[in-house]
């Protein structure tokens, strides 16, 4: 890690609002109105429960990120551990006490919303493991020690999310986490030793598995086995984006979502929902407009000089990336259906919230992104 000293910035009120990466800010509204015309869409072109409450969400969340900018970048780092326990502590009154739903214990009831801790767990993690290597030095990484304490952090989260049961987030999570461990400088021979030891355990997980994981397993390879039944999604949803072509069948045209053949359209299916109205064109845009919103992200990581700032924006910047790919790849039947949200775009309350979470550490390094800390 850099040598760094306590120097400390005294920035106005108008220099923070001026320092404000307004690129990043236009991708991310751009994003928004995307996914309200969408969730618009998913209401049959009526602005009835999932469009108004997504706008809703999308507003207030918006405007908490504006809000939580401002703070120093000091105040990230130094309440990245309370985060993580606050967040594991939700996980564990979910675990025990949570509002069930559709075979899961995910959510606990908040009155204004209906939290889901294992969404907040995938921006805590990255929060603590950046503060975590923030203090050190690059050539203590690999230390027993130092490999043995964020394993700990890390195993904790997904083993409360995998008992709720909900195999896909707590990949995400794991994702999130392993991600900062490469960036801090982790030895590539450990993520050799981990994939191999994963490969020759995953009979013995697939046998733990409930019986819905394993013919998601199944049907993923096979979508035709079951086309009325595990592998109609899948099957409908290639449909729709096929279906869509170059420039797409036009808003509020798409046949598989507008006449309810496609299942889980304002969540995680919200993608093929897009294709199919807007095409091959209107996908490639929302991309480029995902990929400007990454690279920007990576720029405030570049320009920071705190070892926290950059190694959550780098950490940051690459799981949106994982996100966004896993998402896409398996509404595509590319990979087995996980229930992973698209950034922004898919319904969902908790998933918005710690995404504007991220955003407001990314946009907080790029305010104070000479600050210095001890």
């Amino acid at each position: 890690m850099f040598e760094q000293s306590s120097y400390t910035e005294q920035i106005s009120f108008f220099q923070k609002l001026r320092s404000f990466d307004y690129i990043l800010l236009i991708c991310i509204i751009s994003i928004g109105i995307i996914s309200i015309f969408s969730m618009y869409s998913t209401d049959g072109g009526e602005l009835l429960h999932h469009s108004k409450s997504h706008i809703i969400r999308f507003v207030v969340f918006f405007s908490m990120m504006i809000g939580l900018s401002f703070l120093n970048i000091r105040f990230w780092h130094s309440t990245g551990y309370l985060f993580y326990i606050i967040v594991l502590g939700f996980l564990v009154w979910a675990s025990f006490y949570g509002i069930t739903a559709s075979g899961s214990q995910r959510w606990i009831s908040l009155y204004f919303i209906n939290l889901q801790p294992s969404e907040l767990m995938k921006i805590a993690i990255i929060i603590c493991f950046s503060k975590y290597y923030h203090r050190i030095q690059i050539y203590n990484v690999n230390n027993f020690k130092n490999l043995l304490i964020p394993i700990v952090i890390l195993i904790l989260p997904i083993f409360l999310v995998l008992s709720q049961p909900d195999l896909g987030t707590s990949i995400l999570i794991a994702f999130s986490g392993l991600i900062v461990l490469w960036l801090a400088g982790i030895n590539a021979k450990y993520f050799i030793y981990s994939s191999l030891f994963f490969l020759i355990s995953a009979p013995f997980v697939i046998a733990f598995l409930k019986p819905y994981q394993k013919l998601r397993i199944l049907t993923f390879f096979d979508p035709g086995r079951d086309p009325l039944g595990a592998g109609y999604q899948i099957i409908q949803s290639k449909i729709a984006v096929g279906s869509g072509g170059l420039s797409g069948k036009g808003f509020l045209k798409g046949t598989q979502s507008y006449l309810e053949f496609l299942p889980e359209k304002h969540t995680d299916f919200i993608f093929t929902l897009f294709s199919e109205e807007h095409g091959f064109i209107g996908s490639v845009f929302l991309l480029f407009i995902y990929a400007i919103m990454i690279f920007r992200i990576i720029r405030i990581g570049t320009i920071c000089k705190s070892y926290f700032a950059k190694l959550f924006c780098y950490s940051f910047a690459s799981s949106i990336f994982i996100y966004i790919t896993v998402n896409m790849s398996m509404v595509l039947g590319l990979v087995p259906i996980v229930g992973s949200p698209l950034p922004i775009m898919s319904y969902g309350g908790s998933s918005m919230l710690a995404t504007m979470i991220g955003f407001s550490v990314v946009m907080s390094a790029k305010i104070h992104h000479r600050q210095l800390i001890s």
